[in-house]
């Protein structure tokens, strides 16, 4: 006996095959992206999951301790409170003051001075350089105890500088001010806030005597803080994973003592000077949900501070 395919399931299945056809460009040009977020991506993010469970050197085979890495983390690691804290220390100072200077020249920028794509330039250079080992290498020249800062400072008041690279209580502010001098980013992005606020309304508070200061408060701020409210959260994230400055500036030790001992740099000393792998990976993960937390809370509480034109 025949049974024979009903009408309806013939017609779905030539309606799947047209979509097919008409999609599949679509589907062979994503084709290359999910490769390689399979590739480079998804599946060493598993593998370094799995690490992080095990103890492995590279020279033997992992072996399982199951969540041994996690509790030495949390209970027996003073370097990891250290770095964990010099991060931090790192990041509540370098946003916000990259943030205030990017918001400051997009302002002036937005007055419609002349050859403002030149000053965009200008300013977005150093975001483009300032993460090279060039520029961090530049930046331990200038701020050597005979360095150009220190020589400047001698020429001006007559006092020699502090050796701002040997000192711990003066390096980690190095990193921040070679931070904060990336401001361009923000501020190209801040400078395109500025240029969709419509004039009217400034127009309007001048007439009822706003002064500058009330405006910028009662006006400019609310309607950019979709704006600061993305710069923040990249800013953030992108200070977290601050390697290379620190790396350069302490020469991989994470010193003077401890004082650049930031968190992917004691991440990177774990995995490719102790070869500990599986602790590195573990640590990787905590680093993870430590940013997830603080982009978690950022989007949470956005909605009491943040105002969208609707």
């Amino acid at each position: 006996m025949t049974t024979l395919a009903s009408p309806s399931v013939a017609v779905g299945g030539a309606r799947w095959v047209r979509s097919l056809r008409r999609n599949l460009p679509g589907y062979l040009f994503l084709l290359p992206w999910l490769l390689g977020f399979l590739g480079l991506t998804l599946v060493p993010a598993l593998g370094s999951l799995y690490l992080s469970f095990t103890e492995f050197d590279l020279l033997r085979d992992p072996r399982w301790v199951g969540a041994a890495n996690y509790v030495r983390i949390a209970t027996d690691d003073p370097k990891f409170v250290a770095s964990l804290y010099v991060t931090f220390v790192y990041v509540a100072l370098s946003v916000p003051l990259k943030l205030a200077l990017a918001l400051a020249v997009a302002m002036l920028l937005n007055k419609g001075i002349a050859g403002l794509p030149l000053y965009r330039a200008v300013f977005y250079l150093p975001s483009l350089l300032g993460a090279s080992v060039a520029i961090a290498v530049l930046w331990r020249q200038l701020f050597a105890g005979n360095g150009l800062v220190n020589q400047v400072v001698f020429l001006l008041f007559g006092v020699q500088g502090p050796s701002w690279i040997s000192d711990p209580d003066y390096t980690l502010y190095t990193l921040v001010v070679l931070s904060v001098w990336q401001f361009g980013s923000p501020m190209i992005i801040f400078l395109a806030g500025l240029r969709q606020i419509p004039q009217d309304i400034y127009e309007a508070a001048q007439i009822d005597g706003a002064s500058k200061v009330r405006q910028f408060f009662r006006i400019t701020l609310p309607m950019l803080t979709p704006v600061i409210f993305f710069n923040a959260v990249v800013k953030t994230i992108d200070a977290f994973k601050a390697f290379t400055p620190a790396y350069i500036i302490s020469e991989g030790t994470g010193g003077p003592i401890d004082s650049t001992l930031f968190y992917t740099l004691y991440l990177y000393q774990e995995a490719f000077a102790y070869f500990r792998m599986g602790y590195a990976s573990a640590l990787a993960w905590i680093l993870l949900v430590i940013i997830a937390f603080f982009t978690a809370f950022s989007f949470l509480s956005s909605r009491y501070w943040v105002h969208y034109d609707d």
